[in-house]
């Protein structure tokens, strides 16, 4: 009988799991490349059937996105000067003009201000919760536990009404503090029960030994147990970034104006005609950008954060 390690898996469990995760990263990729391609489609060409997979990239969609068009006479049109922009040059060859800016800037604007304010809000409160029941004798520690957590188990859009009737009274209703705040008590107890997880896993031997030395309690929180928790940190941001970032039913019930985020304004891109698809799909395009950066930009403490107390000596 040969030997053979019963960790170290043959040559074709490895090929068999190569296979299954490039066809996996395909299929889940697959959509994202189709709507980032449509964004790169003419109006035509978005719409035709069958789809086309080859076709002419034009920026039409992107143009069509950051303006409004309007439609003007024969012979206003005929009468115009030249286009001076490619932009306007684009916009004259569907027959329209330049009217003005379009909202999606702004609105993209306040889903950058309310999703990563209303992330750091919930690491900042969650950290210090999840460090005083990870580290003091609070009464009742797992009735409140538990009852952090079944926040979470109710679907938000169910206290919809109530919050909308208390936020109309508050004077919060399509306000950037509103959301803020809004989604920071939703997120909070994700990130309660995530980050005292993680502090869990820190020796208190660490935070013993920094006493001795004469920090104070807050030092030792701040020196010793904040960098040993950043992977946890940085996990559970970006873990509140997503929720925040792609909230719609909150948005659209409390918003309509000044705070009124991008995935309500997405959907409402109207072209001449009908549903402008390109500007539509340029739109999801750049929405996706800041998660996937910020994803990014952090991947390796989300990687260490995933596998963090996996191992304990």
């Amino acid at each position: 009988m040969s030997a053979y390690s019963v960790t170290e898996p043959s040559r074709a469990s490895k090929s068999i799991a190569a296979v299954l995760v490039v066809v996996y990263a395909i299929i889940t990729l697959l959509p994202l490349l189709w709507i980032i391609s449509t964004g790169f489609k003419s109006g035509p060409d978005s719409i035709s059937y069958p789809p086309r997979v080859l076709f002419e990239p034009s920026l039409e969609g992107y143009v069509n996105l950051f303006t409004t068009r309007t439609r003007i006479g024969a012979e206003q049109f005929a009468a115009l000067p030249p286009p001076e922009t490619w932009y306007d040059k684009i916009v004259r060859q569907s027959g329209t003009v330049i009217a003005g800016q379009s909202r999606f800037g702004e609105r993209f604007m306040n889903s950058v201000i309310i999703g990563f304010g209303s992330t750091a809000l919930s690491i900042f409160l969650g950290t210090l919760a999840a460090y005083a029941f990870s580290r003091f004798k609070v009464p009742l520690k797992d009735d409140l536990l538990f009852f952090i957590l079944s926040t979470r188990m109710m679907p938000p859009i169910a206290v919809a009404i109530p919050i909308y009737l208390m936020y109309r009274e508050l004077g919060l209703s399509d306000t950037h503090l509103g959301m803020i705040l809004l989604y920071t008590a939703v997120n909070i107890s994700l990130a309660v029960w995530l980050l005292k997880g993680f502090i869990d896993e820190i020796p208190r031997e660490y935070e013993e030994a920094a006493l001795i030395d004469g920090y104070t309690r807050f030092q030792a929180f701040r020196k010793v147990v904040l960098p040993q928790a950043a992977t946890g940190i940085a996990s559970t941001a970006i873990f509140c970034l997503i929720f925040a970032w792609n909230e719609y039913a909150f948005a659209v019930l409390l918003t309509s104006g000044n705070a009124q985020t991008a995935p309500p304004f997405i959907p409402t891109i109207i072209g001449v005609g009908g549903q402008d698809w390109p500007a539509v799909a340029a739109g999801a395009t750049l929405f996706l950008l800041p998660v996937m950066i910020f994803t990014i930009l952090l991947r390796k403490h989300l990687l260490r954060g995933i596998t963090f107390g996996a191992v304990r000596k």
